[in-house]
C-alpha cells in the first residue's frame, strides 16, 4: 500500500506546490514527503517536479501524471469501501510489544480476527521508539507502544488503551524473600529492564520515587528473561504487572505492590492523524475503551480469557520479532 500513499501525498504537493504545506495535510514530516516523492519518481523513472529554492512545480510529466493518480486513488476508495462495507477486511500491518503480544492486546487481536475472517493482521515485534518511526513514515498502519517520556511528534496521535502497574517481583522459592518487604528486597541483587527504553525509564522513575539505591547484577531487554532470571533466585526486579501474567506461587514468582505514588505503564494505540485503516484502529480503541465505558464506575471491565499460544499464533503472524 506504500504506492498508494505515495499518490496521496504526490496530488497534496501538486494542490499546494509545497512539500512543507502537503507534510501538514498528510501528516507527515517535510523530510518524509521529499523522500515518498523521490521513490516515486525513481519507481516510475519520471521527472515529477521542477524543484526552487523555496518552492516545487509540477513537471511536464507531473501535470500528466496528476488526473491518473485522482483516478487511481478514486478506484482504490471504491475498493476499500466495497470491501468493508460490512466487515474489516485486508491487510493491516500493526506493530507490537513482545508484551504486549502476552497480554490483553493479543485476545483483542484474536477477537478483531475471529469476527472479520477476511481481516488479514500482520504483526512485527520490536521497540517503541522504532514504531513510531515507522508509523509516521507510512511503513506501518499503527503500533501498540507505551507512552513516551518525550511525546509524539505532531503528525501521530497516541490513545491509551490499559495501564499495567509496576510491581516488584521476587523469588518465591527463596528463602530470605518470603517475608521480607520491599526495602529489604531492594537490597538483594537487582536485575534491570534495558534503560534505553521508554519502559526502562519508567522503571527507572519508579526507584527514583522509591528512594532506592539497588546493585545492579544484569540489565535484561525481555520481561520473560527478567521473570525466568527472577524465578531461578539470582536476584529481584521492578517490572510492569502484564494482564494476562500468570505470576503466582505456583509459578515460582513473589509479587509485591508498589506504592500507589509509582506510576504504571501505560500502553496505547499509535497511528497516524490520518491513514487508511481508521476503521481498523477505531475497533481496536473500542475493544478497550468502549468496554471500560460500559462498565458501570467504579468497576473495572472483565479481565478476556487467556488465550493458547497456539490459538493466538493462528490468528496472526509475527513478522519479526525482537524486545
Amino acid at each position: 500500500m506504500s504506492a498508494i500513499r505515495y499518490f496521496v501525498t504526490f496530488l497534496s504537493v501538486a494542490r499546494h506546490g509545497s512539500f512543507a504545506a502537503a507534510a501538514d495535510e498528510v501528516c507527515l514530516t517535510q523530510a518524509a514527503v521529499s523522500l515518498q516523492m523521490r521513490s516515486l519518481e525513481r519507481d516510475l523513472d519520471m521527472v515529477l517536479f521542477e524543484r526552487g529554492a523555496r518552492s516545487v512545480s509540477l513537471s511536464d510529466q507531473g501535470r500528466a501524471l496528476v488526473p491518473l493518480a485522482e483516478t487511481l486513488l478514486a478506484d482504490y476508495r471504491r475498493i476499500l469501501a466495497s470491501a468493508e462495507h460490512d466487515e474489516l477486511a485486508g491487510v493491516v500491518r500493526v506493530g507490537a510489544l513482545v508484551s504486549s503480544l502476552m497480554g490483553a492486546f493479543a485476545d483483542a487481536m484474536l477477537n478483531l480476527k475471529q469476527c472479520h475472517p477476511r481481516l488479514d493482521l500482520k504483526l512485527f515485534t520490536g521497540l517503541s521508539s522504532d514504531f513510531t518511526v515507522r508509523v509516521e513514515n507510512g511503513e506501518l498502519d499503527a503500533a501498540i507502544v507505551t507512552q513516551s517520556p518525550a511525546g509524539f511528534p505532531a503528525t501521530l496521535k497516541w490513545t491509551v488503551l490499559y495501564s499495567e502497574p509496576m510491581v516488584l517481583i521476587s523469588s518465591a522459592d527463596h528463602p530470605d524473600h518470603r517475608r521480607a518487604d520491599t526495602a529489604a528486597l531492594l537490597h538483594e541483587p537487582f536485575i534491570r529492564f534495558d534503560r534505553q527504553t521508554w519502559t526502562g525509564t519508567l522503571i527507572d522513575d519508579a526507584l527514583r520515587g522509591l528512594g532506592a539505591c539497588v546493585h545492579d547484577i544484569m540489565e535484561l531487554n525481555s520481561l520473560e528473561s527478567i521473570c525466568e532470571m527472577v524465578r531461578r533466585g539470582f536476584g529481584v526486579s521492578i517490572v510492569p504487572r502484564l494482564a494476562n501474567a500468570n505470576w503466582n506461587r505456583a509459578s515460582g514468582l513473589r509479587v509485591t505492590p508498589l506504592p500507589e505514588r509509582i506510576a504504571p505503564r501505560r500502553v496505547g494505540l499509535l497511528e497516524r492523524r490520518e491513514h487508511a485503516r481508521e476503521a481498523f484502529t477505531a475497533a481496536v480503541k473500542h475493544h478497550f475503551i468502549g468496554a471500560a465505558d460500559a462498565v458501570a464506575p467504579p468497576a473495572p471491565p472483565p479481565a478476556p480469557a487467556r488465550v493458547p499460544a497456539s490459538a493466538a499464533a493462528a490468528a496472526f503472524a509475527v513478522l519479526s520479532s525482537s524486545d
